[in-house]
């Protein structure tokens, strides 16, 4: 029963911050959450953005839901994250079915980063080798902070602005002629 009235509030939850959101003109660009951290590498270099990347448990987590209403689901936050990074979603569901590879891909990740606790965000940098191996560049890590968006992008923008994601340099070919 419990589980029921703690469900139904959170789709209140939802519904009630949706409905006060959809006449903001900062949320006229959806946000796009990757769930596949390779294309999120992709679009991540191409883009010159940092990835930030955010281990929830969506359906059982009481901070990362906080965290959700808060602040990501917030037009400020929005607004930054469309400017400043590619936004990944690592979610360890109770009850939502995953693919078996998403799982895997999860896993990996929370051992690689260390991750003990939900919510945790980690900032990073990602380049993918000739072989495919995927090595990353820790920026900094955050979880819930209280006191809403303002508080928590305080937090968090520091490590986006010192990532200094720049083109890689062009090799120069020399013609030599003699």
């Amino acid at each position: 029963m419990k589980k029921i009235i703690l469900v139904a509030f959170f789709f209140i939850g939802i519904s009630v911050s949706q409905a006060q959101g959809s006449g903001d003109s900062e949320q006229a660009k959806q946000l796009k959450w990757y769930t596949d951290v390779k294309e999120a590498i992709k679009v991540s270099n191409k883009q010159k953005k940092p990835l930030m990347l955010f281990f929830t448990g969506s359906d059982w987590c009481g901070w990362c839901i906080r965290l959700q209403n808060e602040v990501l689901r917030t037009p400020e936050f929005n607004k930054w994250a469309n400017e400043s990074v590619i936004l990944v979603e690592l979610d360890y569901p109770r009850s939502v079915p995953q693919s078996d590879e998403i799982k895997q891909q999860n896993n990996e990740l929370q051992h690689a980063f260390g991750v003990q606790g939900f919510p945790t965000v980690y900032f990073a940098k990602a380049t993918v080798s000739k072989e495919g191996k995927v090595n990353f560049e820790g920026l900094g890590n955050t979880g819930y902070v209280a006191g809403g968006p303002s508080a928590w992008l305080a937090v968090a923008d520091p490590f986006v602005k010192n990532a200094k994601m720049t083109p890689e340099p062009k090799s120069k070919t020399k013609n030599k002629k003699a």
